[in-house]
């Protein structure tokens, strides 16, 4: 099969088309992370569906002083490795086809979600990614659109526009590829060098680290249910917190048992180790929150959540997150 290499939105009209259309939406340089999710959506589409991998870097997600011209344009390779995840089509339109007449005066907002975390640190870069991706929905018309977990404030901002404003299209959440160290795939991790790379790590490790933490209190809590309420039971468990918070040092001594504020504490632990190293970790955020509205979530908190963290090395920006969920023993990803 030869990946077709369309230009306008005409080109991509005017194909025939039987069965479902996935689309996978990137911004190029695309590499293991990308591939998975061209795969996941060859899966779902089908022998008869057709996948579309749209290539576009969006100017109006790059805020002032940020690397809209550094950032990679690899076309040719990209090609390749959507050919040969198995894509019918790369759409790689121009500025003028995807914003005809110079940038939008209307735009969609991300409204106070859009705000927090990565809004935060990026204010407008929401706003100018739900655009592009209404404005590509419209374009490529899928039935399926998927996106990686790993933009998890992305993902949750999407589906809500697509819940909100009643767009007819399914939204598939692909797991975070990671390299064999740990360090989550993206387009900027070629811009560390090997001893930031080792810096790094420093993200990936701190949420695994909160991730063993939530393991090992939701199985006491487990255990905790299956013993009678006595009083004796209550010193077990309150020594057994204090020996893992002996271990894990004061921060999570404070921590409630089973609780966000240990997570956020056993993970804090290697970020504020990292920010010793040479060259040091600069953290943006460690948060642990709803994803449904990202904000926080605090001590009691039962369901779905997100741990999630952003930091600087050297002049490389990373972000990453893990799924957890609170109160069901062994749901934690």
């Amino acid at each position: 099969m030869t990946t077709a290499l369309l230009r306008t939105s005409g080109e991509l009209h005017a194909r025939a088309r039987e069965g479902r259309r996935a689309v996978v939406m990137t911004m190029g340089a695309l590499h293991e992370g990308h591939a998975t999710l061209i795969r996941t959506a060859r899966e779902i589409a089908g022998p008869d569906g057709e996948v579309v991998v749209t290539i576009f870097v969006n100017p109006l997600q790059f805020g002032k002083g940020e690397d809209l011209d550094r950032y990679p344009r690899t076309l040719d390779a990209d090609l390749k490795l959507a050919e040969q995840s198995g894509a019918d089509a790369v759409f790689a339109p121009s500025v003028d086809e995807v914003y005809p007449g110079g940038e939008p005066q209307v735009r969609i907002s991300a409204g106070p979600m859009g705000e927090r975390l990565e809004g935060a640190s990026r204010p407008g870069h929401f706003d100018g990614m739900l655009t592009v991706v209404a404005k590509l929905l419209h374009l490529t018309r899928p039935d399926i659109a998927l996106y990686g977990q790993k933009d998890a404030q992305q993902l949750a901002l999407i589906r809500r526009m697509v819940r909100d404003l009643n767009f007819g299209v399914e939204i598939v959440g692909v797991p975070t590829v990671r390299e064999d160290d740990g360090l989550a795939l993206s387009s900027r991790n070629r811009y560390l060098s090997p001893q930031e790379r080792r810096t790094a790590l420093a993200l990936s490790q701190a949420l695994f680290a909160g991730l063993d933490r939530h393991a090992a209190q939701e199985a006491l809590r487990a255990r905790a249910r299956e013993v009678p309420a006595t009083r004796a039971r209550a010193e077990a468990l309150s020594a057994i917190g204090e020996s893992r918070a002996a271990a894990d040092a004061h921060a999570v001594a404070k921590a409630v048992p089973g609780g966000p504020s240990a997570v956020r504490a056993a993970a804090r632990l290697v970020l504020d180790e990292a920010a010793r190293l040479n060259p040091p970790l600069q953290l943006d955020y460690l948060a642990l929150v709803d994803p449904s509205d990202f904000t926080d979530i605090e001590d009691g908190f039962t369901g779905e959540a997100v741990l999630a963290v952003a930091a600087r090395v050297g002049t490389t920006r990373l972000i990453d997150n893990i799924p957890l969920t609170f109160g069901t023993f062994g749901a934690a990803s």
